[in-house]
């Protein structure tokens, strides 16, 4: 059976009993049915992960001990930010779990004029915790000990302008004249840029385009917001990243 891996975002050191509690407590309890003595992983987020032993486990806590550093993945050599114009939720919700999965380093979500969800501050601040709570338990099962970075939302505009210097910068454009394949392996940071339901409107791509953004093409399908993220970001790993 694998070992449960939690995500604790506190500072983890041998030989220290942790109290968890919250959401990962009533995960042990009720999902995992773990008892006293149950073997466990816990990891901070920054890349430190601990094996650990479940002590006690009471109504509202439970406690482990920190054992020895675990064995933990490395992280991809390909640096991916994925700016993806904000989807509807189940939409959303799958492109960052699988973005997760296949390697991304940051997420930027972005409003965009073909965004079909538009949220105020109290329901968007509760939005942004449901996507960290997506991000985590997809570390979580996948075994990444690093959590990639979620930009706080922003206007497409805004972002586009204050885009440091430095990245290869591709556009996701289903008339696109490039195909990733034709592409030589970058040596900087990658900027993936994808549209929301609808893609990007013409005077978005115009904008890409000024900013050095190059228009590539997936292959002759028009495909789903969410199926153009994860295939975007397989076939780069595929390519030029850690696939085998």
């Amino acid at each position: 059976m694998r070992t449960p891996r939690l995500y604790l975002p506190q500072a983890l050191a041998l030989g220290e009993t942790i109290q968890i509690g919250g959401q990962s407590a009533h995960h042990i309890k009720h999902v995992l049915r773990l008892r006293p003595g149950a073997g466990i992983s816990v990891f901070d987020g920054l890349g430190n992960e601990y094996n650990a032993v479940v002590v006690t486990i009471d109504r509202a806590e439970v406690s482990a001990i920190i054992g020895e550093h675990a064995a933990t993945i490395a992280e991809p050599a390909l640096q991916i930010t994925l700016a993806q114009g904000i989807a509807r939720t189940d939409r959303m919700d799958i492109i960052l779990q699988k973005a997760v999965e296949l390697g991304v380093t940051s997420i930027q979500p972005l409003w965009m004029q073909r965004c079909q969800t538009h949220l105020k501050a109290a329901r968007l601040e509760k939005r942004i915790q449901h996507w960290l709570g997506i991000i985590i338990s997809a570390c979580e099962q996948c075994g990444r000990s690093t959590l990639p970075h979620l930009a706080a939302p922003d206007s497409y505009q805004r972002w586009i302008n204050s885009l440091p210097e430095s990245s290869c910068r591709l556009m996701l454009q289903p008339e696109g004249s490039i195909s990733l394949r034709t592409l030589a392996p970058p040596r900087e940071n990658i900027c993936v840029l994808i549209g929301p339901e609808g893609g990007l409107n013409p005077d978005e791509q115009l904008l890409a385009g000024a900013a050095g953004f190059l228009g590539v093409r997936l292959g002759p399908r028009i495909l789903r917001t969410e199926t153009a993220a994860l295939t975007a970001l397989a076939s780069m790993q595929a390519l030029w990243g850690d696939y085998d």
